[in-house]
């Protein structure tokens, strides 16, 4: 890319540098930035103060050509340079200083506008407050102190943790009590400043996180900080990754009798055979010949240290399967 834009910028400058603001953009959608970055390039990129403005979202991030963030919003001027979100719609995007637009400064409207865009849509609906500041405070590569300055715009204190709720939505609280609809990721307690890891963390808890019903049984909140070695597993699971022989076998079991996931997943979270059977409200003697019937169709004891252990893993995988 740096070669043909050398290329082009020799044969026609403004053409080298709609190559240069093009990939300066997919860069940044790529690495899933968040606005202030998208702001911060229109700003660099077209020598001028940018700002993006949506009150409806209420998103407001200004940066002047030296990247620095400003908190000061005048009223923009109706001659300065904009795009709107939506075509026909209002502008939201301003470089401040009037038209007519050069070459260099139409496309850095387009393509930070169609980044601003993607941002906005992956952010909506994540948490109250400024979808704009929630996405600074977890991106992981914005500045110390921008995350900093997002974190007391949001209100938040010292420390905090990270909900990611089914969905894609997410929830940033000190404390409290966690939503009792639907999967939930519980990330850790930590300073406000290592929020992306517990959004990362808290990502993670939620694929282990089960629907709660016969065709995925198990608890619907999931601590990250409760998982242990178990999230390491979510590193080798992926939309594309097979399933292992245990996992089949779990299938094969659960295609032969709709009670046998539930029971499954109890035994393996249960103290004794008596606990499991109390939960399951069962007879502790039908949970035996239970057990037996599904050591059958495994094809391996589970009722042994290992032969458990074996049990709990194949179950934590046929989880990651199904929320990848």
């Amino acid at each position: 890319m740096k070669d043909l834009v050398g290329r082009l910028s020799a044969l026609d400058p403004d053409a080298g540098a709609a190559v240069k603001v093009i990939a300066y953009f997919d860069q940044l959608v790529e690495g899933r930035s968040g606005l202030e970055p998208i702001v911060r390039g229109a700003a660099v990129l077209s020598g001028c103060t940018a700002r993006l403005v949506d009150d409806e979202r209420h998103v407001r991030v200004r940066v002047d050509p030296e990247g620095h963030a400003l908190d000061e919003f005048g009223p923009p001027e109706p001659e300065w340079l904009s795009a709107p979100l939506v075509p026909g719609g209002l502008p939201v995007l301003w470089l401040e200083r009037p038209g007519p637009a050069a070459p260099v400064d139409a496309m850095v409207l387009e393509r930070a506008i169609s980044a601003a865009r993607g941002v906005l849509d992956r952010t909506r609906g994540r948490a109250s407050g400024d979808p704009a500041l929630v996405e600074v405070v977890l991106d992981a590569s914005a500045e110390e102190p921008a995350r900093a300055r997002a974190a007391r715009r949001l209100g938040l204190p010292d420390t905090a943790r990270v909900l990611a709720l089914d969905g894609g939505s997410v929830r940033i609280e000190a404390a409290g009590a966690v939503p009792e609809r639907g999967r939930v990721g519980v990330g850790p307690l930590v300073p406000v400043l290592e929020l992306p890891s517990s959004w990362d963390a808290a990502r993670t808890a939620l694929r282990f996180a089960a629907d709660g019903t016969e065709q995925d049984p198990g608890p619907r909140v999931v601590r990250a900080d409760e998982l242990g070695g178990l999230a390491v597993l979510a590193e080798s699971v992926g939309p594309g990754t097979k399933p292992v022989a245990d996992v089949l076998a779990l299938e094969r079991a659960r295609s032969a009798a709709p009670w046998v996931l539930g029971t499954l997943v109890t035994f393996a979270s249960s103290p004794s055979l008596r606990t499991a059977a109390t939960a399951l409200v069962v007879h502790h003697s039908t949970l035996q010949d239970r057990i037996a019937h599904v050591e059958q169709l495994l094809g391996w004891s589970v009722r042994d240290p290992l032969g458990r252990l074996r049990l709990q893993l194949a179950l934590a995988l046929r989880r990651l399967h199904l929320h990848p």
